[in-house]
């Protein structure tokens, strides 16, 4: 082993074969005899000279004000640094499509990720969505940072490197910018229009180098091949809301998958101080209590950081982080914790192992450089850990009211889910289905405590039953079942609550599959009607014969006549020991179906209410026809026209998740905790 160590020296000094580099999973770089003994990774050098494909991804808040002013300069900044980059932003909101429509097919935006109901992206959607692109490199970065041309140059540098890497950078705090682009976006201009070198403006802004690895702002890229960035589920981080990149460096680390390294000193990248309005972090204008009021955006993603991976149990330190530093126009890849220089594809670079001078070119000029990377004040350690915060509630600060207040629409009508936590997946498949169809004004009402946490990290508007069921069982709530009855009559309670608060309400059980909207076409229904779905499973004869009201599905209307007749539904309900649905027809088609209209309604004469029952062939239940059992349950209802598919008239929660899984009519990743999108490998994982 000594002889081949001894020739390995001489290799390296003759400086004929590159140095090969490994990291441990612990951050710590490989002895010699490590070197030797696990894969190495060498730097392709000029032989490469195709630029690579980079796309920069981006989440921005609506283009107004001053932060679309520092928005549109960042991207401008961008896009003038080589023809070969185009950008991506996440958005649904109009101002966002207008901004990038002047850019032609250099700026895209994709609204088909991941966003709560008050527009935060997920960090996870968006890391997803960019590794599903066919770009060379994947750059994720805030809206408001600006980037010069050392930027490309280092991207270059890392793409040659013959391993997977990822790379991160801080920005810099910059409070006054006194330059500005040109028209085209390639030159820095002074207040008097004289341009500015790029070399003067890294010079700049050299003179104030500092950055907080444990600030949100921090620039991420990646070579996007087929190795992941590291072992594990990236858990649904909301973006800019803090912890989700120390946590994927951290993971990325121990993963030791890719060389991680952090490209600070080689990267000019900066953003204007404007703690007022930082984006991603409140709206244009709003007051420091709006801004208190999203602090459970922050403490859901402590929460998160906390459950998920190592972080909580192990940190990685940034101080032994391997770091990129480009001394005398070369690149270098330097281990400070340790004294140790990396110089890939170049002969005459310096080359330190534990301080002994392995090569004597440019010594001092060396040296220098390594001093400068050690300097106290341009290494600062980051720690999260006690930030991280596994058991506490979250402080989700939204009543009732509140919500439907913030997601209604302009008809004033809401769309009511109820659920507990052993239907989780099945909400979220629900929710993915509402959010495809691009349907918003939703609420979900948590029967428990563990769904209630779960709807708020998945940044759904929801709120607490305040005299919620007990004993809901996980496997054992189907029709026909005590915890059946208990959970049905939360429903028209709850429903009766919005109604007075002056909302319509569209009820909807989770395990109903909508093809369409079904809104447009139930507005059709005038006052004083309540549209419900039949649950008649015979295809011919009347649909409203006794108890075949479905209360998993119906609209009411915010007027006087629906409310007095829901009050009758829940006084009925609590005095039943049977389910709610029961209740329904009784308290409003009559005992043994006595206020029975024609074949498809009842009229209630005490509160003058019509109830309507659905036709099947637009709202089948889970009997008719036998569409769940067609092999292919999605065209079979698209051809009949179906707006709605309820899976119902099976029994067991196994069972009904099977049969929505394998029929294809499932939008959700549970593993990921993702919905499912057009780009998206739609591997599911098993659900039950």
């Amino acid at each position: 082993m000594k002889a081949f160590q001894a020739g390995l020296w001489s290799i390296w000094l003759s400086g004929f074969i590159l140095v090969g580099l490994s990291l441990y999973a612990t951050q710590r770089l490989p002895s010699l005899k490590e070197q030797i003994d696990k894969p190495k990774f060498n730097y392709r050098g000029s032989g490469d000279s195709c630029s690579p494909k980079i796309t920069i991804f981006s989440a921005p808040s609506p283009f107004t004000g001053s932060t679309g002013a520092r928005q549109g300069l960042a991207i401008r900044s961008w896009l003038g640094l080589a023809p070969n980059i185009t950008v991506m932003l996440f958005s649904q909101d109009p101002s966002v499509v207008s901004f990038a429509g002047a850019f032609g097919s250099r700026v895209s935006v994709e609204p088909n990720i991941d966003f709560t109901f008050l527009g935060t992206p997920f960090f996870h959607s968006m890391v997803a969505r960019s590794r599903a692109s066919t770009s060379d490199i994947c750059v994720l970065i805030d809206p408001e940072t600006i980037l010069l041309p050392d930027f490309i140059s280092t991207l270059n540098y890392a793409h040659k490197l013959d391993h997977d890497w990822l790379l991160i950078a801080s920005q810099q705090n910059v409070s006054y910018l006194p330059f500005h682009l040109d028209e085209a976006g390639k030159h820095w201009l002074r207040e008097d229009g004289k341009e500015v070198t790029t070399h003067k403006l890294q010079e700049i802004f050299t003179q104030t180098w500092q950055w907080n690895h444990c600030e949100c702002r921090m620039l991420m890229a990646w070579n996007n091949g087929d190795v992941p960035l590291h072992t594990g589920v990236l858990p649904p981080f909301l973006f800019g809301k803090g912890v989700h990149n120390h946590w994927v460096i951290n993971e990325a680390i121990s993963s030791d998958y890719r060389i991680v390294f952090d490209a600070s000193w080689t990267i000019s990248s900066f953003y204007l101080n404007d703690l007022q309005h930082w984006s991603n972090g409140s709206v244009e204008g709003s007051s420091v209590s709006d801004f208190q009021k999203r602090s459970w955006e922050y403490e859901g993603n402590s929460h998160l950081g906390a459950l998920y991976g190592s972080l909580f149990f192990h940190e990685a330190n940034y101080s032994s982080l391997l770091k990129l530093f480009k001394c005398d126009g070369q690149y270098l890849f330097v281990h400070t914790a340790e004294n140790i220089v990396y110089p890939f594809g170049y002969h005459n670079s310096v080359c330190l192992w534990k301080g002994e001078i392995l090569q004597s070119w440019r010594k001092k000029k060396a040296l220098a450089c390594v001093d400068v990377i050690k300097s106290p004040d341009k290494i600062l350690d980051c720690s999260l850990k006690d930030q991280l915060k596994p058991s506490i509630p979250l402080p989700f600060p939204f009543s009732l009211a509140s919500l439907l207040s913030v997601v209604a629409d302009k008809n004033k009508t809401i769309v009511l889910a109820i659920a507990g936590n052993s239907y989780k997946d099945m909400l979220m498949s629900w929710v993915c289905r509402l959010r495809r169809l691009q349907i918003t004004n939703f609420v979900v009402c948590a029967l428990d405590h563990d769904i209630y946490q779960f709807s708020v990290l998945q940044g759904l508007p929801v709120f607490k039953d305040p005299s919620p069921p007990q004993d809901i069982s996980f496997n054992d709530c189907h029709f026909g079942t005590k915890c059946f009855q208990r959970v049905t009559k939360v429903k028209s309670r709850m429903v009766l609550q919005i109604l007075k608060l002056g909302y319509n309400v569209l009820l909807s059980d989770v395990d109903v599959y909508w093809f369409k909207n079904p809104l447009p076409f139930l507005y059709s229904f005038g006052p004083s009607v309540l549209a419900a779905q039949s649950d008649e499973f015979n295809k011919t004869g009347p649909i409203n014969i006794p108890r075949r009201l479905n209360s998993g599905f119906y609209f009411a209307r915010s007027d006087g006549f629906t409310i007095a007749a829901m009050e009758k539904v829940v006084k009925h309900a609590a005095t039943s020991n049977l389910s709610e649905q029961p209740s329904f027809y009784d308290a409003l088609c009559g005992e043994g179906g006595s206020n029975r209209v024609g074949d498809n309604r009842c009229f209630e004469p005490e509160t003058n209410l019509t109830v309507h029952f659905l036709d099947r062939n637009l709202f089948p239940n889970g009997a008719y026809l036998g569409l769940w059992e067609e092999k292919n349950v999605k065209a079979a209802c698209v051809k009949r026209g179906c707006l709605i598919l309820h899976n119902n008239w099976i029994s067991g929660r196994r069972k009904k998740l099977e049969r929505q899984v394998f029929s294809g009519l499932w939008e959700y990743e549970s593993s990921t905790r993702m919905c499912l999108h057009s780009w998206h490998n739609k591997k599911l994982t098993t659900y039950l």
